[in-house]
């Protein structure tokens, strides 16, 4: 086995940071070194020519580079944001560890200290979610939605500028980097369901690597991997596309006999007028099996009626 575990990355602060977490997850649980392997994806060369992501394929073009990076060897293991992957596995690829998960709550950054609910009437919020354009214009706000690219830096420039009144983002994201302080609100998952998955790491490595395998699992939440399996398990149920407005949380809690777990999640239409929302109960052993029955019941409910944009990758972009 290698001495040092190179851990792939995207170049961005976030992603660096990110990457950096699990590295010394690495050097203090495994005992082992552990270097930054920078990897640039089809996904932030658009960013910087200000293509759509849709066009390029989704949150998943930011996956599919370190993955190819894992395979070819560059690299022994990948990060990424969970919310990024894909539902379905990737030959070759294990899903060995995911650690404690950050708050998966949106926030948002508006001007002069506002939130949502003050924002006047045709304020221009900027988002490159559909799922938070839906919830958004479901809040009935009389927002303007528009789209927006970039990192978090470019994101709240563009508010700073006067270009946007407000941007909606993961509250993760800002806390990994230190800019929670920029934060003038943190919605309620009553307001805004998260992405299946946000606030959460995947730690991936190739899985003939069995050892590596096996050690990576060290790192791994048992309470916060019941969760993400819950609500990645909605959204392959419901085949949720790459702009697919569905939202979902999961929280492990502490019961009379022992840990249950609770499932929200919510399937609109891309406008936000329609939509679909219900919750489920069960226990963490059984994650992937609660996620799938709430989300079966949803289609049953309507959900399979909505008009939601069916792409063959079935990612969904948060």
């Amino acid at each position: 086995m290698r001495d040092t575990i190179r851990v792939g990355t995207r170049r961005s602060l976030l992603a660096t940071t990110q990457a950096g977490t699990v590295a010394d997850l690495i050097r203090t649980v495994l005992g082992r070194e552990a270097e930054l392997v920078e990897v640039t994806t089809e996904g932030d060369l658009s960013q910087t020519s200000g293509t759509p992501l849709a066009t390029v394929g989704g949150t998943g073009v930011f996956v599919g580079a370190l993955r190819d990076a894992l395979l070819r060897g560059d690299v022994d293991v990948a990060v990424h944001s969970l919310k990024d992957l894909p539902t379905y596995p990737h030959e070759g690829i294990a899903l060995a560890a995911v650690p404690t998960r950050e708050d998966p709550r949106d926030a948002v950054v508006a001007r002069d200290g506002l939130t949502l609910g003050e924002l006047p009437v045709g304020s221009r919020v900027g988002t490159g979610s559909p799922r938070r354009e839906a919830q958004l214009q479901a809040l009935g706000l009389g927002l303007e939605i528009s789209g927006i690219r970039g990192n978090v830096d470019t994101r709240i420039g563009k508010v700073r500028t006067g270009e946007y009144d407000a941007v909606v983002l993961a509250r993760a994201g800002l806390a990994r980097i230190d800019r929670l302080d920029e934060a003038t609100e943190v919605l309620d998952p009553l307001q805004m369901l998260p992405a299946p998955g946000q606030g959460a790491l995947a730690i991936e490595c190739r899985s003939a690597d069995v050892e590596l395998v096996a050690d990576l699992g060290r790192l791994e939440d048992a309470h916060t991997r019941a969760a993400v399996d819950a609500e990645r398990a909605v959204l392959a149920t419901l085949e949720g596309g790459c702009s697919a407005p569905i939202g979902a949380l999961a929280e492990v809690v502490e019961g009379d006999e022992g840990d249950e777990m609770w499932v929200r999640a919510v399937a609109l239409s891309p406008d936000g007028a329609l939509s679909v929302r219900m919750s489920a109960t069960g226990v963490p052993a059984d994650a992937v099996g609660v996620g799938t029955r709430l989300a079966n019941e949803m289609l049953a409910d309507g959900a399979a009626r909505l008009a939601l944009p069916q792409q063959p990758d079935k990612r969904q972009n948060a």
